[in-house]
């Protein structure tokens, strides 16, 4: 039977070597001493002792409080996660003969789109006739790739699939 593992790093009586370098509870480096002198300047301190480089050689520990540790190390996570920004992908559909006042509020929720970091996908669909004429499509997404390309660049160059043609932007 395999014993139960803790997450986080181990302390106290779970670190099993015979020596260990050691940091005090103020930071200063005291050097090597035994694990039982480590754990009674721990206890004396009133913290724990805490591995904190497990694959040096000896390992190197800090007498810190443990619970404080884990709560810094989980605040930590907390702000990366917070930090990070997921980009959507957004998707704008259009036709090829599409009205100048339509396209000017389609361009205008590109430019939203675009200024809140997401990517944008405008998506040309083709009916009936409207494949005869394919270079309608292409002049359409090329003018948008012209109205936008100060704020964006061309992630996916315009292409067609079955019946519609497709072009992905995305911020600079």
């Amino acid at each position: 039977m395999t014993p139960t593992q803790k997450d986080g790093p181990r302390s106290n009586q779970d670190i099993r070597v015979p020596h260990v370098q050691l940091i005090n509870d103020e930071g200063q480096h005291q050097g090597v001493v035994s694990i039982q002198e480590a754990l009674a300047m721990a206890a004396e301190a009133g913290l724990d002792l805490v591995e904190i480089v497990p694959n040096a050689e000896p390992p190197v520990c800090k007498i810190i409080d443990l619970g404080k540790l884990k709560y810094q190390t989980q605040k930590k996570a907390a702000e990366t996660r917070k930090k990070q920004k997921v980009i959507e992908i957004k998707e704008i559909k259009v036709r090829p003969n599409v009205d100048v006042h339509d396209y000017g509020v389609k361009l205008k929720a590109i430019h939203r789109f675009i200024d809140h970091g997401d990517k944008v996908k405008i998506t040309l669909r083709f009916r009936g006739r409207e494949m005869a004429h394919q270079d309608l499509g292409l002049k359409l997404l090329q003018r948008v790739k012209e109205d936008t390309s100060e704020i964006a660049k061309i992630e996916l160059e315009p292409k067609l699939e079955g019946r519609q043609m497709m072009m992905v932007i995305a911020p600079k």
